[in-house]
């Protein structure tokens, strides 16, 4: 390829993105393509101080907009230093999470509307997904399997900011049907994968 594959995992909270990922991983490179993973808020060294911000419990009276504001700064510097890149170099670029999970957690999560959006088009500049897999598992199950000793600032939302989310999540899904692929996380791990797999076998041409 050319140009790499950029493919992005979403999903509420405890949908099991992070095994997938994993396994995508291998699965890609054991057909002879280079892959990298990432993830957001995070990916360079300015990009994980802005997540330890905006995930920390300690930070509740954050704004709604301030929170917006920072994802999206960290998904700037993240794609100019490190997704686009390797996208150029020919790598494929798993990242948990983009510019979707912006759009539902506070887009509709935390009711800031389009211009949440707006603002992320402009930081990623043109950058867009070539796959997303949409993990969809009831919230309540999701954010059950997380303890609660371990959960960030937002993953201590309500039960139902969570699935505000997911619906919004399916929103997308019905918006975005040649990009975003729903996929039910409620089976095994291996038929998840197996899925997974003959969706980006057929982006390869494999």
């Amino acid at each position: 390829m050319a140009k790499g594959l950029f493919i992005t995992f979403e999903g509420t909270d405890g949908s099991g993105k992070t095994t997938q990922i994993e396994r995508l991983e291998s699965f890609i490179q054991g057909k002879g393509y280079d892959a990298i993973l990432t993830r957001e808020p995070g990916g360079t060294a300015i990009s994980e101080k802005i997540r330890e911000l905006v995930l920390d419990k300690n930070n509740m009276e954050m704004d709604y907009m301030t929170e917006a504001l920072l994802y999206a700064a960290a998904r700037a510097q993240h794609v100019a230093q490190v997704i686009r890149p390797a996208l150029e170099a020919g790598r494929s670029v798993i990242c948990d999470r983009f510019i979707d999970s912006s759009i539902v957690y506070q887009g509709y999560g935390r009711k800031l509307g389009d211009c949440v959006r707006i603002i992320n088009e402009y930081a990623v500049n043109g950058c867009f997904p070539d796959i997303t897999f949409l993990l969809k598992i009831d919230p309540e199950i999701g954010k059950c399997r997380i303890k609660a000793d371990d959960q960030d600032r937002l993953e201590l939302e309500e039960l139902d900011y969570h699935r505000a989310v997911f619906q919004a999540y399916e929103k997308l899904e019905q918006r975005y049907p040649e990009r975003i692929i729903g996929i039910d996380a409620a089976r095994s791990i291996d038929e998840i994968s197996k899925e997974i797999q003959e969706h980006i076998d057929r982006l390869l041409g494999s």
